[in-house]
């Protein structure tokens, strides 16, 4: 068996960035470096967030890596998103030009993009990484 949550965090949510194992791992890389402060997703998934809430993020194997805490939430159109936002995401170069295609290649994945779709776009600052020694048993 994997590792488990710490007690102190079992009450939260759980999710994993992206669409595929390998996105998670790499997108949850960003954000135990520090990298990626900032996220988005279509305004009716159900990992919406409201600033305080705490979540745990998993790799691309349901591994508990880390906790995160929502700080803002705002929603805004794809063609909406501006750079400072882009460049939070930490993803690929960091530039608007790259978030956009990186995003408009996800949601065309999922069967979802257009130019005016509405997003929730968050930011939110790392709690804690989960390291070997600190996970329970």
């Amino acid at each position: 068996m994997g590792k488990q949550i710490p007690e102190r965090h079992r009450d939260l949510r759980t999710f994993a960035f992206g669409d595929s194992p390998a996105l998670a791992d790499e997108l949850v890389e960003l954000v135990v470096n520090g990298i990626k402060t900032a996220t988005c997703s279509t305004e009716d998934e159900p990992n919406t967030s409201t600033p305080g809430e705490r979540w745990v993020v998993l790799d691309g194997r349901g591994e508990p890596r880390c906790v995160i805490e929502t700080i803002e939430v705002t929603y805004r159109r794809f063609n909406e998103v501006d750079a400072a936002f882009a460049h939070d995401e930490g993803e690929g170069d960091r530039s608007l030009a790259d978030w956009r295609r990186a995003h408009q290649s996800y949601f065309g994945r999922l069967g979802r993009y257009g130019d005016d779709m509405m997003l929730m776009c968050e930011r939110f600052r790392l709690v804690e990484v989960f390291g070997d020694a600190g996970m329970d048993p």
